[in-house]
């Protein structure tokens, strides 16, 4: 029995310290890619030695004799720390994914391949201006120059997930740039998608319950709209059919509707500063990652010093300062896709219809080719409206007979896209004029752009806008037939018809992705906006002080309170609060009671340690998911967010909409009280099953947790939790520090897509301006910088923006100088 023991034991330690050495080695494959910022290294490509001064957040500040050389110096630097990140997001425009990752990703590649962004892309490189050009040029010969040396001095591939996909890199190029721009107008846009669920929404849903469940923005707009059975032709569409759920690729640009981009953005003129200086705070939100897609720098040009966030693969710093100008951006929500049938010839379905006669389609061919399973070649084929879209696209084909397909029509598809040229000139700027100026040329994605220089503040909406014909059938929101001359596309709109607001009497101008102008159709800009709800909370704040400070925009900025919920829960609890007799413990009686207790003495902050956060947001998702789902059958698990303005609009009776509290299949008529506590019933039984039955021991941040997922192994076992960076948050969907929830019915609360940039500039002392990412400057998960910025993030912290580089050498943790060869 001794001898079996020592022989376990012996096989036990031999285990682990195999496992030991296997770590070990493992370590040290990987740890070859950590950069070495305290290096000197002689590259080709500069005239004059270069300097990255990294400070004590890991954030470079790069100088050389000339931009080119400082653009250079960018490059080589976002390739140090973000390498996968780079070449992952340029396969993924060019639709090349599937090399690396086999039939999964096909279905992306299918329809990347379709856009064409890289061919466009390509082609508009020769429309950008001299020194845009030569800052692209310089930018790629850095990035390139850091793969020449990864290569040489067998630095571990530059980045330890290129062990597990060693696939060639191809040498960066200008295109390479510009069509990642075009990537972001692609991760940021919804339209489509919301006018093929408005479509089928309208094939089951009078006109007046399609306006509750999918409203315009309150204001001044349009008060009726043909439904999608009306515009095409008899027999051209479906019967309502239900969707084909597909699980969203972490990797994937195609975000749902409800993740889309969204932003805030504010500035106050020097006569509502406590300090006599202008004010900006800019904190754009995108889908969570680790890294974070922000990466923070700064340039030292011919005109000055530039310091904010860039994205890896564009050398533009998209929201900073300068020592003269502070800008950020928000998205516009500018309707900026049509999507448009083409009917096909039924004699030769290599025709389609035009309003002058059938046509044919332009076509190219295109390989696909795919990890570990067979190539695929696609048809690619356009229209005189744009590319056509295969049918499980956002389910486009639950809306078309055989004999027709869709075509997008979408401004991003230029191939004269300046937008780069455009971003190249508003760093340059010196003026919130010079600055509005410079961004006319800009194409997509669409933003308002926020400005603030020393003297005052202003707001402009750049991007290409559509020009549409005013008798157009569904006015841009529905699908319409592309053989209608009066549905396409008359080119774009001059940019002096965009909203622009340069003095504004207030003082203050701030935006939250809500609706900036009531200009008619078809000059306006959307009938649909990103908010409806944090506007108003960002107009209370600011009006509750006649004059801000740095500080006082901070707090803005990392609000939690909920206006939502301030608004809902009186409208859904009226009559159910205080009634009923006493209930005894365990009953649910007793927790509906115990639940609405807690709700009534609560504020509406969303705050992590609350249990109220987690009782109102199921509540809320129950209830809208009753309201629903009899009208709209397998379609409403498209809705996997709270609609605020359609539950107002129900529990207000707003013409008529108390009707959906009626479940249409039963005999007895229910009322908006019974819907209201059935839901409240359904929220505690789901929390119960979770989370146990303790409600005032709930957190709200064991739930609404931050994930910061790696895209590619971030499901992979053991690896996850090494690059994976979780962390618990406040705010909410409908907070101005948001928290977008998933909807996902596996975690539905998990917070996907927030402020990974926030920045306040102060010009009353620029160098006390702030920022902070969401992770930490390096993509490499066994650098210290990996996360060390998230720590602060979640906490509401922020890093010094300043422009001092003695400031910055004072703390460095490494300075890179490079010399040319």
């Amino acid at each position: 029995m001794l001898s079996i023991t020592k022989w376990i034991f012996r096989l036990f330690v031999g285990v682990c310290v195999c496992c030991i050495m296997a770590v070990g080695v493992l370590y040290m494959f990987a740890s070859r890619s950590l950069p070495d910022y305290d290096a000197d290294v002689a590259l080709s490509g500069i005239t004059a030695p270069v300097e990255i001064v990294r400070d004590n957040a890991n954030v470079p500040h790069i100088v050389g004799t000339n931009d080119e050389d400082v653009f250079f110096g960018l490059g080589y630097a976002h390739a140090q720390d973000r390498l996968w990140q780079l070449i992952t997001m340029r396969r993924t425009v060019q639709g090349r994914l599937s090399e690396v990752f086999g039939p999964e990703t096909l279905p992306i590649d299918r329809v990347l391949r379709r856009l064409d962004l890289y061919t466009l892309a390509t082609q508009s490189v020769s429309v950008q201006t001299p020194e845009t050009l030569a800052a692209l040029e310089a930018y790629s010969a850095g990035i390139n120059a850091r793969l020449s040396q990864i290569n040489a001095d067998a630095l571990g591939r530059g980045a330890p997930e290129l062990f597990l996909f060693s696939n060639q890199i191809a040498p960066w190029q200008p295109a390479d740039s510009i069509a990642l721009v075009k990537l972001m107008a692609l991760q940021g846009t919804t339209h489509l998608e919301q006018e093929v669920l408005r479509a089928r929404a309208s094939l089951v849903l009078s006109n007046e319950r399609m306006f509750d469940l999918l409203p315009d923005t309150p204001g001044k707009g349009l008060a009726d709209l043909p439904s999608f059975a009306e515009v095409m032709p008899q027999g051209s569409t479906r019967v309502y059919a239900a969707s084909t759920p597909k699980p969203q690729h972490p990797i994937s640009p195609f975000r749902p509707r409800d993740l889309a981009g969204a932003s805030n953005a504010w500035a106050a003129a020097p006569s509502r500063s406590a300090t006599g200086g202008s004010l900006l705070a800019s904190d754009p939100h995108l889908a969570f990652s680790s890294p974070s897609i922000w990466y923070l720098a700064r340039l030292e040009l011919a005109s000055g010093g530039i310091i904010g966030g860039t994205i890896p693969g564009i050398p533009l710093v998209l929201m900073g300062r300068s020592a003269a100008l502070g800008w950020g951006l928000t998205a516009s929500y500018a309707d900026d896709q049509d999507l448009v049938f083409e009917q096909l010839n039924p004699d030769d379905p290599t025709q389609y219809r035009t309003p002058t006669g059938f046509a044919q389609f332009r076509t190219r061919d295109s390989i696909i080719n795919v990890k570990d399973a067979p190539s695929e070649t696609l048809t690619l084929r356009w229209t005189e409206n744009g590319p056509v879209l295969p049918p499980e696209h956002y389910n486009l084909g639950t809306l078309m007979r055989d004999g027709y397909v869709a075509a997008l029509n979408w401004t991003a598809l230029s191939p004269k896209d300046t937008s780069m040229s455009a971003g190249m000139a508003l760093m340059m700027a010196k003026s919130v004029q010079a600055a509005a100026d410079a961004a006319q040329t800009f194409i997509a994605p669409s933003q308002n752009l926020m400005l603030a220089d020393s003297n005052g503040v202003g707001m402009v909406t750049i991007g290409a806008l559509p020009a549409r014909d005013a008798r157009h059938q569904t006015k841009g929101r529905l699908p319409s037939p592309g053989w209608v001359a009066q549905n396409r596309w008359q080119g774009t709109l001059l940019p002096e018809i965009s909203p622009r607001i340069l003095t504004p009497e207030g003082g203050i101008i701030g935006n939250t992705n809500n609706k900036v102008t009531d200009a008619a159709f078809p000059n306006h800009v959307s009938f649909t906006y990103g908010d409806t709800q944090r506007i108003t909370r960002w107009a209370r704040l600011m009006q509750s002080r006649q004059v801000h400070t740095r500080d006082s925009f901070i707090e803005a900025q990392l609000d939690t309170v909920s206006i939502t919920a301030r608004t809902i829960l009186p409208l859904i609890g009226a009559n159910l609060w205080f009634t009923g007799p006493p209930a005894p413990a365990g009953t649910p009686e007793r927790q509906r009671q115990r639940a609405l207790t807690l709700l009534a003495d609560w504020n509406g902050e969303m705050n992590e340690h609350l249990p109220e956060p987690l009782i109102y947001s199921a509540w809320v998702k129950a209830l809208q998911t009753r309201l629903i789902r009899d009208e709209l059958g397998p379609l409403h698990t498209e809705f996997t967010h709270v609609e605020p303005i359609f539950l107002e609009r129900v529990y207000r009776d707003i013409d008529g909409a108390a009707a959906w509290c009626d479940v249409v299949q039963s005999a007895p008529l229910e009322t908006c009280e019974d819907m209201a506590r059935l839901a409240l019933d359904d929220a505690i039984i789901w929390i119960n099953e979770r989370y146990g039955t303790a409600l005032e021991s709930l957190r709200w941040g064991d739930v609404h947790q931050a994930t910061h997922d790696h895209p590619v192994l971030g499901e992979t076992p053991i690896l996850r939790h090494v690059v994976n960076i979780r962390q618990s948050t406040s705010g909410g969907d409908n907070t101005l520090m948001r928290g977008r929830t998933s909807g996902d019915p596996a975690d539905p609360f998990h917070n996907v897509h927030g402020a990974g940039y926030r920045g306040v500039y102060d010009f009353a002392d620029p160098d006390s301006s702030v920022f902070i990412i969401s992770t930490g400057q390096s993509g490499h998960p066994l650098s210290r910088h990996y996360d060390d910025l998230g720590v602060l993030w979640r906490r509401g912290e922020y890093i010094p923006m300043s422009l001092d580089l003695d400031l910055a050498r004072a703390g460095a943790t490494g300075v890179t100088r490079l010399l040319p060869r």
